[in-house]
């Protein structure tokens, strides 16, 4: 017989592991009706993903944004907050991390690249930061206003790319080409943004767990109104949440130009911001645990071409299988019933916020 607590741990890895599964199944029947075989697309996947260095750098270089953004979503879940605008804010942080690694010439690299990454980290920080305020200052949700600030941000950067960021030589919305200065080399076929993605995902995990801060954004994320009762600042710490999330969200994007792009071009990234989302779930709202979770996404992603290639299998397929996964892994009581368990709680890992009217 397991003890309670390895009771508790099997079955809150139970939801997610359960979720992958019912996604491929659901992956395997789509591909069943196209008329191929699910197998030559599993070989397809491997070979496109991790089938030698370069794959495996692909693999990776996908995985990274989906890293940053997935502890993005995590940072806003601890504190209560639902950060539905990583994607803007990520969008936000790839275009001023363009602008910053155009503008600035002739600066060497070991300077100019850490300001590109810290002005795209700023630039997704500060619509993050403006939900935050007005939810602590106006009680205005924060699902709601970074959702419309996505559209906004959206749009303004498509304006930054297409008129006064415009390349000459585009024939399209792109910005111009960062420096050789600001772009994030590979070591052989290994994308070092992904070694940034990886620190920034300890350094969260280390700040949630074991520091003062980590315990004010989990305290006002499980109960407001004992938070406030504590002393806890609840407005200050929403900020900073919403500040931190957005930070992380720009960095992504900010990791996106620099080091795979090298500019920022209209409806690239156009679903990184929404992937955080299933990568946070699948890692139960554990920062280091959004690494294996990305790599399993960004290998998907990274094999689509092979998937249309030699198994001829419509690419996406892999959207909807990473949707299917996000749709059973925040549906604990849908994956309880499948399972045949009852009674019981889903775990911490799948509270997503305080409650909608807090």
């Amino acid at each position: 017989m397991l003890s309670t607590p390895l009771r508790q741990r099997a079955s809150s890895a139970l939801i997610p592991l359960l979720a992958i599964v019912l996604g491929l199944l659901v992956g395997a029947m789509l591909i069943l009706s196209q008329g191929k075989n699910p197998a030559d697309a599993v070989v397809a996947i491997f070979r496109g993903a991790f089938d030698g260095w370069e794959p495996f750098g692909r693999t990776l270089e996908k995985a990274t944004p989906l890293v940053l953004t997935g502890t993005a979503i995590i940072v806003g879940l601890r504190a209560g907050l639902f950060n539905i605008g990583a994607q803007g804010q990520l969008v936000f942080g790839a275009v001023f991390a363009a602008w910053a690694g155009f503008r600035f010439h002739g600066l060497p690299a070991v300077i100019h690249l850490p300001l590109a990454l810290l002005v795209g980290a700023l630039a997704g920080a500060a619509p993050a930061v403006l939900a935050g305020f007005m939810k602590a200052k106006r009680g205005v949700h924060e699902v709601i206003t970074t959702i419309m600030l996505n559209s906004v941000i959206i749009g303004v950067a498509d304006w930054l790319a297409s008129r006064p960021w415009h390349s000459k030589t585009a024939a399209f919305s792109k910005t111009t080409t960062i420096e050789p200065s600001a772009a994030i080399g590979r070591i052989s076929s290994l994308p070092l943004g992904f070694a940034v993605a990886v620190a920034a995902a300890f350094a969260v995990d280390f700040m949630l767990n074991r520091t003062t801060l980590g315990f004010r954004l989990s305290a006002v994320g499980g109960n407001r109104n004992a938070a406030i009762y504590a002393g806890i600042g609840v407005g200050s710490v929403t900020i900073v949440a919403m500040g931190i999330s957005g930070v992380l969200a720009g960095l992504g994007g900010a990791i996106e130009t620099l080091g795979v792009l090298g500019h920022y071009e209209q409806n690239t990234s156009a679903t990184l911001g929404f992937d955080g989302i299933t990568i946070a779930l699948l890692a139960k709202l554990k920062p280091r645990a959004t690494i294996p979770a990305a790599i399993l996404i960004g290998a998907m992603r990274a094999a689509d071409t092979k998937l249309q290639s030699d198994a001829k299998i419509a690419p996406e397929i892999v959207s909807v299988i990473v949707a299917v996964i996000l749709l059973f892994v925040a549906a604990p009581a849908l994956l309880r019933w499948i399972t045949k368990r009852t009674g019981g709680d889903s775990g911490p890992g799948l509270r997503l916020t305080s409650g909608w009217g807090s």
